[in-house]
């Protein structure tokens, strides 16, 4: 009991941080660097420790951005967990678009926060053409989140970012083109009617003959077919 309250008690800076440095483990950076996120000022802590600390804190709009502001991987994590998505304003995404520095920080910023915004269509059109791969690399996640959880979204706006799929599928860089296959087989197990045009897409892309596209096409292809085949595409949005 007492450990909840002191957790229920952290509504500071320096009380969140002092805490993140407690349960910090060197040893799970190890683990980070492995899955691709390195170079980052990170105190090597879970995503389930994350979690609970940001659930046993609440939603706490000021603290969020204050944590954000520290650059330690971890505390911003927690303020996209805490945040509240309806005092995001755009330009408060941009800020933290451009502080992006990792794979798992774009995602989840775009799963935890960004998806939830009114300018989440709006952005993944904007951001498709951003020259720096994490920025750019937002746009494809955020794909990805809204064929996920926007279940009730009509096709044409996923039929629209097939375009935008197929015209950045050159891009090799490592974080920006798996984000563009995620993005192409999320919206195709939206429905059977978006996994149609997701298998008809894909094959275009093939067709551009590059490296990157040819790969993107290729992982895109193997999963939406065989799902597709075995009946597994369950009917989400509307026509």
């Amino acid at each position: 009991m007492n450990k909840f309250k002191y957790f229920q008690a952290m509504n500071t800076v320096e009380e969140v941080i002092a805490e993140l440095h407690r349960q910090s483990n060197p040893k799970a950076l190890e683990t980070l660097a492995y899955f691709g996120v390195s170079g980052v000022n990170s105190l090597g802590l879970s995503v389930p420790q994350m979690r609970k600390l940001a659930k046993q804190i609440g939603i706490n709009h000021s603290l969020a951005l204050k944590l954000w502001k520290t650059k330690i991987h971890e505390a911003q994590h927690i303020a996209t967990m805490i945040v509240d998505p309806k005092l995001v304003t755009e330009k408060l995404m941009e800020q933290w678009l451009k502080d992006f520095n990792s794979w798992d920080l774009v995602d989840g910023t775009c799963s935890n926060v960004f998806r939830k915004t009114t300018w989440a269509y709006e952005k993944v059109k904007e951001w498709s053409t951003r020259k720096k791969e994490f920025e750019k690399r937002a746009a494809f996640s955020l794909i990805c989140y809204l064929a996920v959880h926007d279940k009730k979204e009509a096709d044409k706006p996923f039929e629209d970012f097939f375009e935008i799929i197929k015209r950045e599928s050159h891009d090799e860089r490592n974080f920006v083109k798996k984000a563009i296959n995620w993005a192409l087989r999320k919206i195709g197990k939206r429905n059977v009617r978006l996994c149609k045009k997701a298998i008809k897409t894909a094959k275009e892309i093939y067709a551009k003959g590059d490296a990157s596209s040819r790969w993107i096409a290729t992982d895109a292809l193997r999963e939406l077919e065989k799902y597709q085949k075995e009946g597994k595409i369950k009917s989400v949005g509307v026509k």
